[in-house]
């Protein structure tokens, strides 16, 4: 285990408040609207109240509890989370199919990160229409959500401090807010029996699709997961002990204020036209305005913490190679801090269409949770797989995935009914994101099927020869090529083509450079092989799927390495230069394919490149990608032939003159 892993799992008092900063946004903001959801138009019924209740509390212990930080939070790749992370450790089982629960997972959680932001803010800045219930919250929500995008740019490492304290006021507040009522109204706790549960899908007007409005009560347990890396497993758990007891605690202090208005409407207790919220309505009239204020800067919370995780989600896709290569940049020195502009503000757009669309929180709820409990069945999925890699006694693996699968299912049916209520948006966006990483992934695999590879020994004499060829013109003192060849022995027939015969290219030294993407995900090694001492050398880095791949500086770091063990000689080998220590050259040279018309592809891999290769024209270049100076890259291009179509049978014919 690495120091930073231990590092994390140690808990600290500063830990456990950072942890509730950074963890528990989503669905800690859920009281926001969860009960409001269930209780509908219709008017207050004691059994529907305590039947919400159990199966809130039900849900929050077997779903969050049970699942994800008892079992899931098991899962650690090197004490990173998240379903990537789960997928590299799966992987290793050889079977196939597991990067579909990988990608349509992965699409899922990033649809959500576009419904997320819009609902838990709108939630919160209606509570301003208890002063004006003609307000139009949309230009105030898009504004505060424009506000948060904006400032991705600069990293969280300064709001980040404010995140933590923050949300134990919130917390604090919800749980005094909670108890109050519950005081007066002890008897609701009896809604700890499940039975009441089930009891609510035979007398709630929606029948078994209020589980669709239980289930908003659990959409930020997948968050637990996924960002366990930056926080650590002990933390999370030991903190989701006091935000799960505050959640139960304001859900049943919203439960005892509501069945002491039994027979009344939500809308008859907010005294205006706009339904009520259970929430707002628990708070004095005094506290209602510091109520909001602290709502809204939890919402804002909630989503600060789904756009780092899409960010996050991101790079990690790129590094498996499930998305197009996009910049990053990295705004502070934060382990994991990083910004994508291209995601930034295509998040920004979807959640912009999102309020406009909606207008309300109440009618977003019909959008969220589609996605999001798509993304937990295909977390079940490869947890089944990894209890099996981890030999878990068999009877206890079917049997988790067996009840998570009936859990998770019933859930997924009863929030298909929102489909065209909304629900497509969020089934439309997390399908196009899944097009989008298979497209990419199948492309990248059917590329390497067909890349001819080579021995190098085979060239060996022959770029000896060509390094000391005087009459062809020096083209760089070092030649440095990218190769994707997995076997540090063989090279790309491509790369011979362009040394040797596209235009001969003479270089004292010749560098073959390879990025290996690992499962661990901080891991930064290197290897260095000598082919041809003085003339042919490979270096492979060996990177974590969360570390970027800059190689230029990577790789200017091994190359010092190299001379200051005397390895190699990086001096300038033109007379005048070398005597006076002038360090030579280094020019990279980049291959870029196209799709060569000359080609006898299936149907469907011919459509597949297409799309592939119109996605890698809005896509970074490998230079860019790869993190080179635009000055010492040469881009070549080089067809892709695939199944060449059978010579051609052509007849020559006499000139007739």
């Amino acid at each position: 285990m690495s120091s930073s892993h231990k590092h994390l799992n140690k808990v600290t008092l500063g830990g456990l408040i950072v942890t509730l900063g950074i963890i528990y946004g989503d669905i800690g903001t859920s009281p926001l609207y969860v009960m409001k959801a269930i209780m509908g138009g219709e008017a207050i019924e004691q059994d529907i109240v305590l039947g919400a209740l159990s199966c809130i509390f039900w849900t929050l212990t077997l779903q969050t509890t049970v699942k994800y930080v008892i079992l899931t939070l098991q899962a650690d790749n090197k004490g990173e989370g998240g379903i990537f992370s789960l997928y590299t450790l799966v992987k290793r089982l050889k079977k196939k199919g597991l990067i579909v629960p990988a990608i349509i997972g992965g699409s899922a959680l990033l649809a959500d990160g576009i419904i997320t932001p819009p609902i838990s803010v709108s939630s919160a800045i209606e509570g301003l229409r208890i002063y004006n219930p003609e307000l139009d919250t949309v230009p105030i929500v898009i504004g505060i959500l424009f506000i948060l995008f904006a400032i991705q740019r600069f990293g969280t490492k300064l709001v980040g401090k404010f995140f933590g304290p923050m949300m134990l006021i919130w917390f604090g507040m919800l749980g005094i807010l909670g108890i109050i009522p519950l005081i007066s109204n002890i008897e609701v706790l009896k809604a700890l029996n499940p039975y009441y549960a089930f009891h609510l899908l035979k007398i709630h007007p929606e029948g078994f699709h209020v589980l669709g409005f239980v289930f908003l009560c659990t959409t930020g347990a997948e968050a637990l997961y996924s960002d366990m890396g930056h926080c650590g497993r002990s933390n999370i758990r030991i903190s989701w002990g006091f935000v799960k007891s505050m959640l139960v605690l304001n859900y049943f202090g919203q439960g005892a204020y509501l069945i002491s208005h039994s027979g009344k409407t939500l809308a008859e207790l907010s005294d205006n036209s706009n339904p009520g919220n259970p929430f707002y309505l628990l708070m004095p009239d005094w506290f209602v305005p510091v109520g909001i204020a602290i709502a809204t800067s939890a919402a804002v919370i909630a989503s600060q913490a789904l756009i780092s995780g899409s960010f996050t989600l991101i790079s990690e896709a790129m590094r498996l190679n499930f998305w197009p290569k996009v910049s990053v940049k990295f705004p502070t020195e934060l382990r994991g801090q990083l910004y994508i502009p291209s995601v930034n503000w295509l998040l920004f757009l979807g959640c912009v269409f999102v309020v406009l669309h909606f207008k309300e929180s109440g009618n977003m709820e019909a959008a969220y949770g589609l996605a999001i409990v798509l993304c937990m069945i295909m977390t079940t999925t490869l947890l089944g797989y990894y209890m099996v890699m981890k030999r878990y006694n068999p009877i206890l693996i079917i049997f988790t995935v067996a009840v998570y699968f009936s859990i998770e299912i019933s859930f997924f049916i009863a929030n298909i009914s929102k489909f065209t209520h909304g629900g497509y948006v969020s089934l439309i966006i997390a399908g196009l994101l899944s097009f989008i990483m298979a497209v990419w992934f199948t492309a990248k695999k059917i590329r390497s099927e067909y890349t001819e590879f080579t021995k190098i020994d085979n060239y060996k004499s022959v770029l000896a020869d060509l390094s000391n060829d005087q009459s062809i013109p020096k083209y760089a003192t070092h030649l440095v090529y990218l190769t994707n060849a997995q076997f540090s022995d063989e090279i790309e027939s491509k790369i011979i083509y362009s040394i040797l015969q596209k235009r001969p290219k003479r270089a004292d030294i010749y560098w073959f450079v390879h990025v290996n993407v690992v499962d661990e995900p901080y891991r930064m090694d290197y290897r260095v092989r000598e082919i041809m001492k003085d003339d042919v050398i490979r270096v492979d880095f060996y990177l974590g799927f969360r570390v970027a791949p800059r190689v230029n500086l990577m790789f200017k770091n091994v190359v010092r390495d190299m001379v200051k063990n005397g390895e190699v000689d990086i001096t300038s080998r033109y007379e005048s230069l070398n005597r006076n220590n002038v360090i030579g050259d280094f020019k990279f040279v980049i291959i870029e394919k196209f799709l060569s018309y000359d080609n006898d592809l299936p149907w469907y891999e011919r459509i597949i490149l297409d799309i592939y290769f119109v996605l890698k024209k809005v896509s970074l270049t490998e230079g860019r990608a790869f993190g080179l100076d635009n000055s010492s890259v040469k881009v070549e291009q080089f067809p892709i032939v695939i199944h060449p179509p059978e010579d051609l049978h052509l007849t020559r014919v006499e000139d007739p003159n």
